[in-house]
């Protein structure tokens, strides 16, 4: 009786445990898609926000090393308090002009392709890549090359259309998300009705006690 109440509460407790899991998967799905509809509703007011995240933290940055200059080492206060006070000014620029912040983050993302782009090509050459993915580094190194010219030419409007683009994904990703959630949620109400819920040791349990109903039935005929 206590072995059966036990499987009984453990087989509730896993699928109460899917239901949770199915439950936090489907919010997590909508909150990326959600967030996917606002970044490429309103791809402007979102790179707005993150340029202002930017600076903000730039300040914190800053603020940090004043605080530091003044409780740490004699020697690197006056560094550690020139730093703090570039720091502070920089995000302060950095929220006043918002465009500025636009286009810091779109000259770094263009560098950073750039740079890409130049040690794919400079390794396809140079033989250290394999044969078979030669070609592949070729053309990844020449689209990420002209991928981050582009964006450095133009890195405001660039980078309206990465998140855009970006935007787009993360929408992909909560519906791929919610619909995994919903299937996730079949799987556990099937497994639920069907008590395909397994316990270790239960089958041989029903075993033991289908062979011993069997003996006492015998053993009443003998005695009857």
């Amino acid at each position: 009786m206590t072995s059966e109440r036990s499987d009984e509460s453990l087989q509730s407790e896993l699928t109460l445990g899917g239901l949770l899991d199915w439950r936090a998967a489907f919010v997590v799905g909508l909150a990326t898609a959600i967030l996917g509809i606002i970044v490429a509703a309103v791809p402007e007011t979102s790179l707005a926000v993150i340029a202002v995240l930017l600076g903000v933290l730039v300040i914190i940055s800053g603020i940090y090393n004043v605080v530091e200059a003044f409780r740490g080492e004699e020697h690197g206060r006056v560094w550690r308090g020139i730093a703090g006070v570039v720091f502070i000014v920089a995000g302060l620029v950095l929220i006043r002009h918002l465009h500025l912040s636009l286009a810091l983050i779109g000259l770094v993302i263009g560098l950073t392709w750039v740079v890409q782009g130049l040690a794919a090509l400079i390794a396809s050459f140079s033989g250290a890549a394999t044969r078979m993915g030669t070609g592949w580094s070729i053309f990844f190194g020449v689209i990420s090359l002209i991928a981050g010219i582009v964006v450095i030419s133009a890195p405001i409007a660039s980078i309206t259309t990465l998140a855009v683009l970006m935007g787009i994904w993360f929408i992909v990703m909560g519906v791929m998300e919610m619909f995994g959630a919903f299937a996730f949620r079949h799987a556990v109400k099937d497994a639920s009705r069907a008590g395909d819920v397994s316990v270790p040791g239960q089958r041989a349990r029903d075993a033991s006690a289908d062979s011993a109903a069997d003996s006492a039935a015998s053993s009443r005929r003998f005695t009857g």
